[in-house]
């Protein structure tokens, strides 16, 4: 399998249009917050609800002096409810209308509306009760609601990698066992030499939806499974897929799923106290909010935690694309099978649409894996390696052209 040329031309179209849209997207999330804050419509709209609690009594339940539970839970569905109508524009072009255009996305507009909508629900009702539980800690834990939050991430990130693949991938895709022969064979034996049980080998229908594939080791502990895409078995080589595989027996080899969900704990906790000294300092020494519990809050909280996302997201990709080569290390080492690798590497890149070499500064900053043109010369390190040759690298031009 070879790169191909005017695939990659239209990778690389789709990719800087996609990257045009997701700028004006954080556009407009931090005009909107700009406009909440700088005008005050955040104390405008607490006062909405308050003034709505003379006829809807539930909202003035208070189990705590300053803390309306109810107040919060209307307060965060609304705000997430009018950022989605504003941005909904914009998703559909990005979600269902580029796809379309460049050949990724098959389904249709109603399952398109479909998938849409579960998920906003859900991310609706996770919201909502994430919410209501940090400000339950700020109401009872004004000082030390942080540390606890983060523990609190830590439990809920590890209970959904566990429950994930048997609650909410299902609602998405369709599993099925992958049936018995040489594939599955090949797979399990990979899991046995890796040291680790699965609970069996699926197949995740794609095809409906999308071109492109993707394969993993979903889950953890009773719930670890291999999942292929169902778009991967009908194009990929068994060699192929059995290295693919390997990669992401390397995740589990290297305690990568461990380390990224300690390693994002410990950011977020490290984020979550920046931003109580910062919301201590509205509330205690500017009097901007009545409080730490304060429905108005919320903007200026969600501002805080997107700003600490973005200045921190180049160190978390950084850390990822480190686990990522790793991964292709230990897929190289354990199954020898390095050309069948950068094959694979290359279907990928066509199948997918990847752009096998963006720009330096987009990598850095918004790529959570290393390049694919980085992940062939990993290949082409690894067997230089193993022979004790020198590498003559070649240039990027006969890359993208020979490759």
């Amino acid at each position: 399998m070879e790169i191909d040329v005017e695939r990659q031309q239209k990778a690389r179209e789709y990719a800087r249009v996609s990257r045009r849209f997701s700028y004006i997207n954080m556009g407009i999330g931090v005009l909107m917050i700009l406009i909440v804050l700088g005008a005050r419509l955040d104390v405008w709209f607490r006062n909405i609800l308050q003034a709505a609690a003379k006829t809807l009594p539930f909202l003035n339940w208070q189990p705590h002096a300053g803390w309306f539970p109810w107040q919060i839970v209307a307060y965060s569905i609304l705000a997430f409810l009018l950022y989605e109508i504003i941005t909904f524009p914009l998703s559909y072009y990005t979600g269902f209308v580029l796809p379309h255009r460049y050949g990724i996305a098959v389904q249709n507009l109603k399952v398109w509306y479909r998938d849409l909508g579960i998920s906003l629900l859900l991310n609706l009702i996770l919201e909502a009760v994430f919410i209501s539980l940090i400000f339950a800690l700020l109401a009872f834990q004004p000082q030390w609601w942080w540390l606890w939050t983060a523990l609190l991430i830590l439990f809920f990130s590890v209970v959904m990698a566990n429950l994930a693949p048997i609650l909410l991938y299902p609602i998405f895709y369709k599993f099925t066992p992958l049936p018995e022969g040489e594939l599955t064979q090949r797979l399990l034996a990979l899991v046995e030499r890796a040291h680790t049980r699965v609970r069996g080998v699926y197949s995740m229908k794609m095809s409906n939806k999308t071109t492109g594939t993707n394969a993993a080791l979903m889950g953890l502990g009773n719930t670890r499974r291999i999942v292929l895409g169902d778009t991967m078995t009908d194009r990929f080589t068994v060699d192929e897929i059995e290295v693919v595989l390997a990669h992401e027996l390397g995740h589990h080899v290297h305690h990568d799923i461990w380390k990224l969900i300690v390693s994002q704990s410990i950011i977020m906790l490290i984020g979550l106290y920046l931003v109580n000294l910062v919301l201590h300092w509205a509330v205690d020494q500017q009097q901007y909010y009545r409080a730490l519990t304060d429905p108005a809050i919320l903007p200026f909280f969600f501002a805080l935690l997107g700003l600490f996302s973005f200045i921190i997201m180049p160190l978390s990709n950084g850390y990822t694309r480190i686990i990522e080569y790793q991964a292709d290390e230990y897929a190289l080492q354990s199954t020898g099978k390095i050309e069948d690798f950068k094959s694979a590497m290359r279907r990928l890149a066509n199948q997918n649409l990847a752009e096998i070499e963006p720009a330096p500064l987009i990598e850095f900053l918004f790529h959570s894996h290393p390049s694919i043109k980085k992940r062939l010369l990993h290949a082409d390190e690894f067997a230089a390696r193993q022979q004790h040759t020198p590498l003559d690298y070649p240039s990027s031009a006969s890359l993208s052209a020979d490759n």
